[in-house]
């Protein structure tokens, strides 16, 4: 059952920080200071409280925020959300070509930008996420840094709309 906006409200401290840390990807920071933001209206204001919480942060903690993001397909250690989308997106059972064109695709990325592609994926397949990866390689990193905060804001937006009811 999805928590009601009064709810998060009334959360102890402690209880709103272990409920939402893990929707921003290793960034329990933007928790802690959206917690001190209480009371919130509804859902979306939360969410935009969060997201504006990174995007007011300096160049570089935007930027580090940014790359604590897992590669997509990757065999790497990832969060529990991060886990899920992924697989049900296909990217746990890609077969040993399209594990070696992600790697390699993912590899380009992070060279060109600094930091891994992001892409919401749930209700996407393998063959859109490599589609967009495509396409997004040719953008600038200007371009490219707001499109991953656009994707992550598609991300966290559907995290939170498991947990709590959005009631915008």
């Amino acid at each position: 059952m999805k928590l009601s906006i009064e709810q998060v409200n009334e959360l102890s401290k402690e209880a709103f920080l272990e409920t939402f840390n893990a929707i921003f990807e290793h960034s329990p920071w933007v928790t802690e200071q959206a917690e001190k933001g209480r009371p919130y209206r509804s859902g979306a204001e939360l969410h935009e409280t969060m997201l504006r919480i990174v995007r007011q942060a300096p160049d570089d903690a935007e930027l580090h925020f940014i790359r604590k993001h897992p590669d997509l397909a990757t065999r790497m250690a990832m969060g529990e959300y991060s886990v899920k989308e992924q697989q049900g997106a296909g990217l746990d059972r890609l077969s040993p070509e399209e594990y070696e064109r992600f790697t390699t695709m993912n590899r380009m990325y992070m060279e060109k930008f600094g930091f891994p592609f992001i892409f919401s994926v749930r209700g996407r397949t393998k063959a859109d996420i490599e589609a967009s990866m495509a396409a997004r390689i040719g953008n600038t990193a200007e371009q490219e840094r707001e499109e991953a905060m656009r994707q992550i804001g598609r991300i966290t937006r559907l995290r939170l709309e498991d947990l709590i009811a959005f009631g915008e």
